[in-house]
């Protein structure tokens, strides 16, 4: 079965480097633009994995895991932060709100896709 993983960031070049490292490696990849956008596709699909920024416009990164932590569907869903943000407050911050793991930008397309297919088994 393949695997969906949603991506989360208002920069369409991340959200586009995000899909062509994970589609090339055969996962499917739902994009949204912001926390709130990201939350709906999240509760209304099955997704795997979500991979989200943490500064966006509308609803944050940190927010949008606090709320999505509260949906029944969210449960056994690993969260990775993809953020240009390396501060140990936040940090702590994402991992009580329930994030899984941390990615600082730029990111190398190996080293996403080897915590992606750690974190789903893929």
């Amino acid at each position: 079965m393949t695997k969906t993983i949603l991506t989360i960031d208002d920069s369409a070049s991340i959200r586009q480097m995000v899909v062509m490292t994970l589609s090339g490696a055969g996962l499917d990849v739902i994009e949204a633009i912001n926390g709130a956008d990201g939350y709906t596709k999240a509760t209304s699909q099955t997704v795997h994995a979500v991979i989200t920024d943490l500064n966006m416009p509308v609803m944050n990164g940190i927010e949008f895991i606090r709320k999505y932590r509260q949906h029944p569907s969210s449960k056994g869903v690993p969260i990775i932060l993809l953020t240009t943000e390396s501060d140990e407050e936040l940090k702590r911050q994402a991992k009580e709100a329930g994030a899984t793991g941390w990615i600082v930008k730029p990111f190398k397309q190996d080293q996403l896709l080897a915590v992606i297919k750690k974190v789903t088994g893929a």
